[in-house]
């Protein structure tokens, strides 16, 4: 033993189990009556966002709530569900958010594979959550989001409790829970499940702490900007800017459906700074119409994930005055954990080539430890020749606990000592990732992989094409060959013959569509084409 660790022990002054919930106690602390959560004809100052999460999770602890319990939420982009992310941890519960466009049977599977013990639900989804609970075979307390902006004709009580009402039933002076040990846990949310029972991923203090800090260093964020929450709360704790934004001081908008001329109006009314989206968003945007638009009095900073962007995407957002960055992640990595950061150099190329960088999947966060491109098989990297396929693999405080419930998954996942993502890349010289395709995506014809994305990213660079989606078609010769199915943009047809001749243009024979289909596309609730919808034709 040396000196360094001979009365140098951890104690209670010089270590403190990180935690975001300390987030919320500087921001109520420090800048106590900044405005901190807008919504509609409602808004809170930090110390009404403290006092209410507090109050609830006194209410919670009163009904029973304690360390380890699963408290679930479903609910839109409203203040309710920006104060669980504080609330409920508060007691030492765990916050489990879910996804408002899932069916009644997969609500059942996640309460009940949850354990949990409260359900918070906006009204307006009574119909799938009413069904769910006639399934369930126990008693889970109902706490009802009655939102007056909520489509009334379609809303019912569900619970024995009001939100409102049952938060004045708490305590403001409760003495709110930190967390023994910042391995806690903090979160859980379920993966979209394409493919049997979704999967419950665990968060912990820690990495929820990381990366919030993560994501203001590498998106440049400055304090006091104005975030419009697009992305639903519910999807990867909102990419964590619940936690994050009120370590800026930041003021958070609350949109609570996705509606292109709202956006524009929230915008311009709230000075909005930064947002994110997935691609599908951004094409929305782009192409809302005239009457629907308001011009940018400044620069809007906008991250992009969720799906691999089309290149035309960015050239597109920034000439309506965003700044595009695009950034890579998944559930089990609490949101983003790369980014395509922009290197000076690039600013001499021409802007399809930029264009092209931009869409890359980047490099590592501050907050990540490790991400690579390795053999799956022998775990070995691959070349960084932009050519070469291998998985992408990452490692860090950002990788998920574990799979809730789930032990085989989780070391099949963790195998090798990196998180494998199942998404299949190239790295170049750079040390830059570009995706080329999900495992499960990937067309084999005749022998020869072909990416979807790069036929995707052809295909939306035409002018009649809103959105692009490739899959697999079988093939009794080659066994499968691409299958295009396109979203148009209104009033600018075109014609199969018109897009498989387009490909022939820059694409090589045997990656080129063969066969195109015309239709709106499938999407989840956060913008990704749902692919396995589309191989269902076949």
């Amino acid at each position: 033993m040396n000196h360094y660790d001979i009365n140098l022990e951890k104690n209670e002054a010089n270590h403190v189990p990180l935690t975001p919930l300390t987030f919320l106690k500087r921001a109520t602390e420090i800048y106590p009556n900044y405005e901190a959560i807008v919504y509609e004809d409602r808004s809170y100052t930090w110390n009404e966002v403290y006092k209410r999460a507090i109050k609830f999770a006194s209410a919670l602890s009163k009904i029973g709530i304690k360390k380890g319990d699963t408290v679930s939420f479903l609910a839109f982009n409203t203040p309710e569900i920006f104060e669980a992310h504080y609330s409920v941890p508060m007691t030492g519960a765990v916050l489990n958010t879910i996804n408002i466009r899932l069916d009644a049977n997969t609500i059942a599977y996640i309460l009940n594979h949850s354990d949990a013990k409260v359900l918070v639900v906006d009204r307006q989804l009574h119909v799938e959550v009413k069904k769910a609970l006639k399934t369930l075979d126990k008693k889970i307390i109902i706490i009802d989001i009655n939102d007056k902006y909520a489509d009334q004709s379609k809303c019912e009580k569900i619970g024995e409790h009001e939100y409102e009402n049952f938060l004045n039933t708490g305590d403001e002076n409760y003495n709110w829970l930190m967390p023994d040990d910042e391995w806690q846990s903090i979160s859980l949310s379920y993966t979209s499940g394409t493919t049997g029972n979704p999967k419950g991923v665990v968060y912990h203090h820690r990495g929820a702490y990381l990366m919030s800090t993560g994501s203001s260093v590498a998106w440049n964020m400055p304090n006091q900007l104005n975030f419009l929450t697009i992305v639903p709360m519910f999807h990867c704790n909102g990419w964590c800017y619940p936690w994050t934004i009120p370590m800026l001081n930041g003021r958070t908008v609350c949109l609570r459906n996705i509606d292109v001329k709202k956006i524009f109006e929230l915008i311009d009314k709230y000075d909005v700074t930064h947002f994110g989206g997935a691609p599908i968003v951004l094409n929305m945007i782009t192409g809302a119409p005239e009457a629907d638009r308001k011009k940018l009095k400044h620069k809007v900073h906008v991250l992009t994930a969720g799906a691999p962007p089309p290149s035309i995407i960015f050239k597109k957002m920034k000439a309506l005055g965003f700044e595009v960055m695009h950034v890579y992640g998944l559930t089990e990595t609490y949101g983003h954990v790369t980014q395509c950061a922009w290197n000076d150099e690039w600013n001499d190329f021409d802007e399809d080539k930029q264009n092209e960088i931009k869409a890359r999947q980047g490099v590592r966060y501050p907050n990540t430890e490790g991400v690579t491109i390795l053999d799956p098989e022998t775990m070995k990297e691959v070349p960084k020749d932009g050519k070469t396929i291998g998985e992408i693999m990452i490692r860090g405080n950002i990788v998920m606990k574990g799979y809730f419930k789930d032990k085989e998954a989780t070391e099949k996942a963790m195998k090798g000592g990196w998180f494998h993502t199942g998404d299949l890349a190239v790295m170049y010289p750079d040390g830059y990732v570009k995706i080329q395709d999900r495992s499960k995506d990937i067309i084999i014809s005749g022998g020869e992989n072909i990416s979807s994305i790069e036929i995707e990213n052809t295909l939306s660079k035409h002018p009649s094409v809103s959105i692009a989606a490739v899959v697999a078609k079988p093939d009794e010769k080659w066994g499968e060959v691409p299958c295009a199915f396109i979203e148009m943009i209104k009033d600018k047809p075109t014609s199969e013959k018109e897009l498989i001749d387009f490909c022939k243009e820059t694409l090589a024979g045997f990656k080129v569509p063969k066969k195109v289909i015309f239709c709106e596309l499938p999407k989840t609730s956060t913008g990704k084409i749902q692919k396995f919808e589309l191989r269902k034709q076949f």
